[in-house]
């Protein structure tokens, strides 16, 4: 029986050719032109169902009909991420090279689950995690690891193994440290891997923002006494509040003392590896039994691509391999590594291609001046600050990130209104849609924080998106 082409969810050729000249054309101008762009999309549900809200179509539309829907009213609808005034969370800056590798390892649809689905992928992937781990002084022969959707699974992936290494099939006794600085995806890994709360500490931080060594101590001792199996310890290199590092070498030697599994979350700054002053910062971050890092974030990747490095590779093999009848053809030898073995997922995206194709054609160079630019960047936004008589650094530049608000000499204002002007200040950013600018809290204080790892952000970018806060300050 023959189909016709529609049937097989063919395009011609010149079709084909055409259409993805089209894709590419919007990407680049994309990149071209995002500047010139508002980085906020502000929608409410009602507009949003009013543009997508409708019944799957039986008959075909022009796929060019489709793509001009998809640019006028997706892309338009989205914030800009790599914009450089999004300064908001971790944005992710991304880089052209990375977007078009992504489009080859999507193209040919390469499945990265296993070696005989892939070996060229398994290849790439080992080879890149080998750069990785040369990077944080692991050791390549004995370490592993494994590329993730992002941080969130890396983390989890990281305690799946610290349980199973640390504890094996009984934790009904385990304790986890972690400091209130914490980042939440940790909190969510521990709930989905069935831990109870009164199996957490949550350890408050010092005037810093890092670990209270002291306070730490007397939980782990405590928890001692009372019978308890302290199995695991979360450090933060480069904190999603402050960019703040927990001091890992102090961390490590106790950890180290009580046979307790250190797992350092560098989703964020562990990237800073590659800069001078970042290396100095992230001192003992080789001592970790395993170790997050995002290189959708200060790698400049785009989304999604996280990373989970242990010291030994055996850990996750341990941890995952699982043996069904369906893959009993597939195993291949010892040399040979199925990442499904390795991780929580069997079906996987071609993820290490992205990474390898942009540290092949830019270098480590690049790589490295980008973030040198970034923490020097955020260095001199903070001596901006401090010259003027409306803000107050509330945390100094740490990693690229800063925190502070806006506190006039001019007046005194109580806690509870400076609160108030604060929470205005984005707000009203937000809603001019000129920058992606949201507020936390430290010390119970609502500050404006500004993540600044973007390259292609400018002094020029963030003086003027500072004018525009004082200027909603004063309304």
């Amino acid at each position: 029986m023959k189909t016709d082409k529609t049937v097989r969810l063919d395009l011609s050729r010149k079709e084909m050719q055409d259409f993805g000249y089209k894709v590419v054309d919007a990407i680049v101008d994309h990149f071209e032109t995002q500047d010139q762009k508002l980085p906020v999309a502000i929608a409410s549900r009602k507009e949003i169902d009013a543009l997508f809200c409708e019944e799957a179509p039986e008959n075909p539309m022009a796929a060019d009909d489709v793509l001009k829907f998809v640019l006028e009213n997706v892309m338009t609808n989205s914030n800009i991420m790599t914009h450089p005034k999004s300064y908001a969370f971790v944005p992710g800056p991304s880089n052209y090279i990375s977007v078009m590798s992504d489009t080859l390892a999507t193209g040919f649809n390469i499945f990265a689950g296993g070696w005989v689905g892939s070996p060229a992928a398994a290849g790439v992937e080992i080879n890149t995690l080998n750069w990785m781990l040369k990077l944080f002084n692991f050791q390549v022969k004995k370490g592993g690891g494994i590329f993730t959707s992002g941080g969130s699974m890396a983390n989890l992936t990281a305690l799946a193994t610290a349980r199973k290494v640390k504890c094996g099939d009984d934790f009904s006794k385990a304790i986890i440290y972690l400091s209130d600085q914490a980042h939440s995806s940790n909190i969510k890994a521990i709930n989905i891997l069935g831990f109870k709360k009164e199996q957490v500490r949550i350890i408050p931080t010092d005037m810093e923002f890092k670990f209270s060594i002291n306070k730490l101590k007397n939980a782990i001792a405590k928890d001692k006494i009372e019978g308890f199996q302290p199995f695991c310890m979360i450090a933060s290199s480069g904190t999603t509040n402050t960019g703040t590092v927990d001091p890992l070498e102090e961390l490590s030697r106790i950890c180290k003392k009580e046979n307790i599994w250190l797992h350092v979350d560098g989703a964020y700054g562990a990237a800073a590896i590659l800069s001078k002053n970042g290396k100095k910062l992230l001192k003992g971050i080789e001592k970790a039994d395993s170790l997050t890092v995002d290189p959708h974030k200060w790698l400049f990747q785009p989304y999604e691509i996280g990373c989970l490095l242990v010291q030994n590779h055996k850990w996750l093999s341990g941890t995952f391999t699982e043996k069904p009848v369906y893959l009993r053809d597939i195993e291949g030898n010892q040399s040979e590594i199925n990442f499904y073995d390795h991780g929580i997922e069997l079906t996987r995206h071609f993820r290490a291609l992205k990474f390898y194709m942009s540290i092949k054609t830019f270098g480590l160079q690049a790589f490295r001046k980008a973030i040198d630019y970034s923490i020097e960047l955020a260095e001199e936004v903070e001596a901006e600050l401090r010259q003027s008589n409306k803000w107050e650094v509330i945390s100094p530049a740490t990693l690229a990130i800063i925190n502070f608000r806006y506190n006039t000499v001019e007046e005194k204002l109580s806690e509870k209104k400076l609160d108030e002007i604060n929470q205005k200040i984005s707000a009203k950013m937000m809603a001019s849609g000129e920058a992606l600018l949201v507020t936390t809290i430290l010390q119970g204080q609502v500050v404006l924080r500004m993540c600044l790892i973007n390259p292609r952000t400018t002094i020029e970018d963030v003086k003027n998106t500072l004018a525009l806060c004082e200027m909603f300050a004063l309304e």
